[in-house]
């Protein structure tokens, strides 16, 4: 399993063409084992829609639950190890509580994170797809 950071996964879905070639390759060849996707991605979408940083073409809610019906997508809950996991990841790491609790999750599932996000892409405590 590849665990998708919020923008993989919406890109995906929304087949936006920030998504690259080599992204697209990565979620394909893991779809049969899974693409994981944090419950906290389900809320930055909502906050992003919330704050008008992020149109999407049907309300959230639907908008939610048909990504999550895609092919190979896995919800992955927030679990005490994983929240304990966030505020305790190897220094340096940037402040975004998001993006401490999915690079948790892809630690605490051992499992390669998908992102484009430059400051998680430098960061060496995760496994990184690029």
């Amino acid at each position: 399993m590849i665990v998708l950071d919020t923008h993989i996964w919406v890109w995906w879905v929304d087949d936006n063409a920030r998504l690259t070639e080599q992204q697209r390759g990565w979620i394909q060849s893991y779809q049969p084992q899974g693409l994981g996707v944090s419950i906290i991605s389900c809320w930055e979408v909502a906050k992003l829609v919330e704050y008008g940083r992020l149109a999407l073409q049907c309300p959230v809610e639907e908008w939610v639950e048909q990504a999550l019906g895609h092919p190979g997508i896995q919800l992955l809950e927030l679990t005490p190890r994983i929240v304990v996991e966030a505020t305790q990841l190897p220094r340096p790491f940037h402040r975004d509580p998001v993006d401490q609790m999915i690079v948790a999750t892809a630690r605490v599932w051992g499992s390669p994170l998908l992102t484009a996000d430059d400051k998680i892409l430098r960061y060496p405590h995760v496994a990184i797809l690029k």
